[in-house]
């Protein structure tokens, strides 16, 4: 079964407090080249891996993983929004056959996606509804969390399963490396911000437009140095990187969490989006990967990484 994977960090800043124009055009070339990668490879079936922040989960019930069984984005920082074309029978499938290898994961007939998922989508397909989609929520915000190496189970558990479909499937995980944006905690959080956490779904236009503003304001005072933000540690993302494309997952599952927060900040569990696409193609035997791109980008609040990565030869 063809397999191609494309592993990208996303940011709900562009166009809202973009770095230098030369390094936009960089990283939109970057971009282009994977999505011109994906056009030769023409998926029959996208699994995108994805986080959320407090978008379309939150504390009522916080899955660990939850896939999507039909789902629709919420159009946040000017992301796509709308309908995502998803396999109800494949998903669904898909559902059952992670359980039966012992991974627990929720699923969803109503999943809402933000920017983390949708962006990833635009970039690589040019919209959310050209190809089949099946959306797997990966918790990487809201504590406490699954460990990477469950993740990574995760990720083997859905990669078998896509072994048996005879589909060219293209995998995709979405999210940062280091960064730490202005998520809020429930532990410290107000009783009306934990309420958010706690049940925040479909809020009014002018408190989404309220939060957006938060995150700008945020980036700002973020590059000019002046914010109690976690700093960008591009040695940790660069060694993150070259575990995965040395294949070397058992490093990747000794990951620990407050090792990650402490060194890389709060929102670097997003790595699990990687850690769980790598884990579905390893699936498939050994593997070939090159890192695309990685740089440190502060207005983003991002270490910004591409990488992407194919059976080897002969294990196709």
């Amino acid at each position: 079964m063809p397999m191609h994977l494309e592993c990208l960090s996303h940011t709900p800043l562009h166009g809202y407090h973009d770095p230098a124009p030369e390094i936009v055009a960089e990283v939109e070339r970057v971009q282009a080249a994977a999505r011109a990668r994906v056009q030769a490879f023409a998926p029959e079936l996208v699994v995108v891996f994805a986080p959320d922040h407090f978008n379309g989960f939150f504390y009522d019930v916080m899955p660990q993983f939850c896939i999507g069984v039909a789902a629709s984005a919420i159009g946040d920082f000017k992301s796509l929004a709308g309908p995502l074309d998803v396999p109800r029978d494949t998903a669904l499938a898909m559902a059952q056959a992670v359980l039966d290898r012992d991974v627990d994961v929720a699923v969803s007939y109503r999943m809402q996606v933000d920017h983390g998922c949708a962006q990833a989508l635009e970039v690589l397909l040019g919209g959310l509804d050209v190809c089949p989609v099946i959306p797997v929520f990966i918790n990487s915000v809201a504590p406490p969390m699954a460990t990477c190496r469950r993740a990574r189970l995760l990720g083997d558990a859905i990669g078998r399963f896509l072994q048996g479909l005879g589909k060219r499937v293209l995998v995709v995980g979405s999210g940062g490396i280091s960064h730490e944006p202005p998520v809020p905690e429930i532990a410290s959080a107000n009783v009306e911000t934990a309420e958010r956490l706690i049940a925040g779904r479909n809020p009014p236009p002018e408190s989404r437009a309220a939060r957006q503003a938060r995150t700008v304001a945020a980036a700002q005072a973020f590059t000019k140095g002046d914010s109690p933000l976690h700093p960008l540690n591009p040695a940790w993302d660069r060694a993150f990187l070259e575990r995965l494309a040395g294949a070397n997952l058992a490093a990747v599952d000794a990951m620990r969490n407050d090792d990650i927060t402490r060194d890389a900040g709060k929102s670097a569990h997003e790595i699990r989006t990687w850690i769980a696409a790598f884990g579905a193609l390893a699936a498939a035997g050994p593997y070939q990967a090159s890192i695309e791109y990685y740089r440190p980008i502060d207005e983003w609040i991002a270490g910004f990484g591409v990488m992407q990565a194919q059976p080897a030869t002969g294990h196709a």
